[in-house]
Parts: structure tokens; sequence; C-alpha cells
């Protein structure tokens, strides 16, 4: 075991750390808004079935690295050091995003490159992740660590926020500028973190777990990517589970997961310290983590295509400008978790058991309610439930997170942050997976008879109509998604819009027509979606009940066993 280096101002790491976060889920978010812009300075459309997989690796390749790398940068800053190994995170973070900016190509390279880069710059962003909570456990005393935790929960969300807005307003300049937004940041904290920020916590040394570290990367990356592809159709089925290669990336990287399970068992020095699920309030802090991150991770996507596809188009928005404003109809989302430092201060003083309980049973009744509103609802009861959600997910987060680093051993915060963060990145493409999924079947049980009917009504032809409501839904899905016109994307490539007259183009395309199809059946779909991230949320609560009222990790011995002691020594005396 190795001593720590000289102390680090606590300030100046919860600013390093907070800086880092913000970084790397302003660039997460950004994306959300920039694809459109960005698939045009590439000239590649993105709905083209040869290009949709081109599309989800962009969206979600970098948050398929940063789950599978976090357990093992987390554990390798254990060895080496966190803070040295998140110092490299801003490094390489940065360096990936200067080579995304000067991204050249067109086409098919030219997405290829971003993918690439992308994924690079995940590892960057794992690095960062896997060490960001370990060393604010470092630098705070268990007393303040909540406070801590919830003003870096709180970075994430602003970052979040930030990259919708940011992305809305640069793209359309030049959609390059959404990489090189970072790289000042990116520069500055590298430099500060490297002259600043010094180990303050305990480091083991040990051998690296290459079997364990393969193992598991190959296991979570079969098991997430088969979730990616099925969300393209298959075979005429409208998502992917009928896809013989998606079916053995999920269950052969589960086999695998359980193989690495095994061989964690049988090294001396595992990456993945099987024994901290002893520790009740580890196990039950991740249970209830992971639980939440499956209800809440795709339902940020489901509202985003609830308000492109359906209601921004009802009021008066063309579908090109729905990406931007989306996102500044989704405020109230991001102002409720700016409770975190609150109720972090809170757990600091009277533990995380009760707030991270009521925090989430907010949350799930938010899920219940936002199936009683209509689909074109009025948006200040949106607003007030998304707030509900978003308040309880605040109330949950911090508490939960300093719960779970407070019952760490100081030679395990990294690897057990990186548990951690792999759970919960793991849930949320999980979730983003079983949200869509839902969505779609609803979709396929109920949209092509809706669009039969709509289509034939404004004069298409009933063998182009049963073509284009026949197309899997997905497609209308991602269309909203990206801003593009839905209608305009099915019906263009089968040459039914010309052969009619201006007017009927004209109403088929506006914004009224292709949400009056929609709404029913999506309303179906995701009244499902919902009721699934209630349950989970639910089971996320009594597991935070569970959670047990002691949360620090200490390597001192107890009081009673100090008294103990003490009467001992003097009995002998």
């Amino acid at each position: 075991m190795v001593a720590a280096e000289r102390s680090t101002d606590k300030w100046t790491v919860l600013c390093l750390a907070t800086l880092g976060v913000v970084m790397v889920t302003i660039n997460q978010s950004i994306l959300l808004i920039s694809l459109p812009d960005m698939f045009r300075g590439i000239h590649l459309n993105p709905l083209a079935p040869s290009n949709v997989s081109y599309f989800l690796w962009v969206l979600m390749g970098f948050l398929l690295v940063t789950a599978v790398l976090v357990v093992s940068l987390g554990r390798v800053g254990d060895i080496y050091g966190r803070a040295r190994m998140f110092n490299l995170g801003f490094a390489v973070f940065t360096f990936f995003s200067i080579l995304l900016s000067l991204t050249f190509m067109t086409g098919v390279p030219g997405v290829l490159w971003i993918i690439v880069m992308r994924v690079f710059q995940g590892v960057g962003g794992a690095l960062i992740f896997a060490n960001s909570n370990a060393i604010i456990t470092d630098a705070f005393p268990s007393n303040e660590r909540g406070r801590a935790m919830g003003i870096n929960g709180v970075g994430a969300v602003s970052g979040s926020f930030l990259g919708l807005i940011l992305g809305g307003v640069l793209a359309p300049i030049e959609w390059r500028l959404v990489f090189l937004v970072s790289v000042p940041v990116g520069l500055v904290a590298t430099v500060w973190g490297y002259r600043s920020l010094k180990d303050n916590g305990v480091r083991v040394m040990a051998k690296i777990d290459w079997i364990g570290n393969a193992t598991f990367a190959v296991g979570l990356i079969g098991l997430l990517t088969g979730i990616v592809y099925s969300l393209l159709p298959h075979g005429g089925h409208p998502t992917g589970w009928t896809n013989p290669w998606v079916l053995l990336g999920v269950i052969g990287g589960v086999a695998t997961l359980g193989l690495f399970v095994w061989v964690e068992t049988k090294v001396p020095a595992p990456m993945f310290h099987l024994g901290l699920f002893r520790i009740q309030a580890f196990v039950m802090g991740n249970i209830a983590g992971l639980l939440a991150a499956l209800g809440r991770g795709g339902l940020q996507f489901m509202l985003i295509i609830w308000l492109q596809g359906i209601w921004l188009p009802q009021h008066g928005y063309s579908f090109s400008q729905t990406p931007l404003w989306a996102g500044i109809y989704m405020i109230p989302l991001t102002l409720g978790f700016f409770l975190g430092p609150f109720s972090g201060s809170l757990s600091d003083r009277y533990g995380s058991r009760v707030l991270t309980s009521v925090g989430l049973t907010l949350s799930g009744s938010a899920f219940l309610l936002l199936e009683r509103l209509p689909m074109n609802f009025g948006y200040p009861w949106f607003a007030v439930l998304i707030f509900l959600f978003a308040a309880g997910m605040g109330l949950f987060f911090s508490p939960n997170q300093a719960a779970i680093m407070n019952s760490l051993p100081p030679d395990q915060r990294g690897g057990g942050a990186g548990m951690t963060m792999t759970f919960f990145n793991s849930a949320t493409v999980l979730s983003m997976g079983l949200f869509f999924t839902i969505v779609t079947l609803g979709l396929a049980s109920k949209l092509p008879a809706h669009m039969f009917r709509g289509l034939t009504a404004a004069g298409i032809s009933p063998a182009a109509a049963h073509t284009v409501a026949n197309e899997p839904p997905i497609g209308s899905l991602f269309s909203a998604f990206l801003g593009y016109n839905p209608i305009q994307e099915l019906l263009g490539p089968t040459g039914a819009l010309r052969q009619l007259p201006p007017h009927q183009v004209a109403y088929l395309t506006s914004r009224s027509f292709f949400p009056s199809l929609i709404e029913q059946p999506f309303a179906y779909g995701l009244h499902i979606a919902l009721d699934f991230a209630a349950g989970a949320t639910a089971i996320a609560v009594l597991a935070s009940a569970l959670m047990g009222r002691r949360y620090i990790h200490s390597e001192e011995p107890e009081f009673d066993q100090i008294v103990g002691l003490v009467d001992e020594a003097t009995a002998r005396r």
C-alpha cells in the first residue's frame, strides 16, 4: 500500500471534478440537437437504411465506451493514483475533441471518422467519470461529502442542459463548433489539474487483472451492442429482437459476464472486488441507482420525441425548429435537479435513506401522472410534472452517491465508483433499448391502420399508403427525433407527393398532419413504458429503504471496540 501524496485543497478538487463532468455531459447532450446539422455537413442521410447503424453509433457509441471502461479505469486509479488518471482523462478528452472538430471527410468515411474519434473521446470521459467521485471522497470528510456530491451532480445536469442549448445555437452556424466548444475548457483544466491536483487517497499496488478486464469488456460490449441493434427492424419485424446476431450479442454477453464473475473469484487481484457486495449500503445503493437509471434513462428520449413529433408541430413550430425548442421546453427538467446540493447537505446530517426513498417516490409518482396528460397537453402541467420527476431524482442522486462512496474502503474507492458508473451507464443504455422497443411495438400494433386511413383520406393511392403505413415505425421516431418531417421522409422516396396538387402536398407535409396520425399509437406505447418505469422506481424505493443506517466505512475501530480495549488494559494493570 502506498501513502497519499501531498494534500490538495478540497475546493480545488471539487472545482476540477465538476468542471470535468460538465465538459463530458455537454458533449453527451450537444449531439442530441446537433445531429441533423452534422449529418447535413458530411452529406449523409442518417435515415437511409444503410446509414441507420452509423446514426446509432454516433448517438450511443460514447455511452457504450464509458459503460465498458469505467470499472477498469477506476481500478487503475486505485493502483496508480486517482488524480493522475483523472488528469489524463482531461488530456485525452481534449485531444480527441480537437480531432473531431477537424473532421474534413464527408459521406461514410466522414461518419466513420466521427464514430472512431467519439470512441476515443469516450475513453477520456471514462477516465473522468471513473475517478471524479473517488477524488471528491478522498478530499472531503464524511460529513461534507453529500453536499460535494450534490454540487458535482448539479454540474452534470447543468452540462446536459447547456449541451442542448449550445447545440441549437452553434450547429446551424458551423457543426464542427459543437466539438470545438469544449476544447478551451479542456486545455485550461488539463494544465490546472496537472499543476494543482494531487492524490489525497490511499493507493494499493497490485497487478492489473487482464483476464477479468477482457471478459468484462467482451461481455458488456456484446450485451450493450445487442441492445443498440435491437432498435433496428429485422426480417419484417418492427424491432431487432428476432435478429440472431442481436440474440447472440445479448445472450453471449450475459454468459461472458457470468464467466467474468467466476474469474474474479479466482484471481489474486481482481478488478471487481466481489467482497464489496457484502456492504449493505453499497449493494442497496447500487441496486437503487441501477433501477432509477433504468426508469429514467429512456425517458428523456421519449419526452423529446413527444415534443418534437407531436406537441411542438401542433403549436406552430416547424420540424426543423423542434430540436432546439424541445431543449428549451425541457428546462424544468433541469431545474429540478438543482435540489442536489440541498439534499446532499441534508444527507450529511441525517443520513441518506429517507431522502433517497422520498425522492424516488416523487419520481415514480411523476411517471404515473404523465400518463394522465393528453398528447396535446397544456404546457404548465407538463412543466410541473417533469420538474416533479427531476426534483425527485435530485433528492435521490446526491444522498445515494454519498452513501455508496462513504461505504467503500479507502483503497477501493476508484473501483467502487467505477462499478457504480458502470451500473448507471449500462442501465441507461438498457433503458433506451427497452423504451424504444416498448414504444415501437405499441406503434407497430396501432400506427399502420391510422397511417393508412389518414393517407388515403388525404389523396394518397391505396398501394402507396399501404407501403408507407407498413414501414417500420422506428423510422418515424428517428425522423421526429432528428427534426425531419416524417411524412416527407416516408413519402418522398415513393414519388407519391409528385402526383398530387400543391395544396394536398402542403396539407400532408404540414405541422399538424403527422402529429394527428401518431399521437394515439404513440400514447399507447408511451403509457406502457411509463408503467414499466414506475415499476422499476418502486423496486428502487424498496432498495433505498433497505440501505441500512450505517454509511461510513472506517478502518478505525468502532467506539465500543475502543471501550473494550481500554477496559481490558485497565484490568491488566
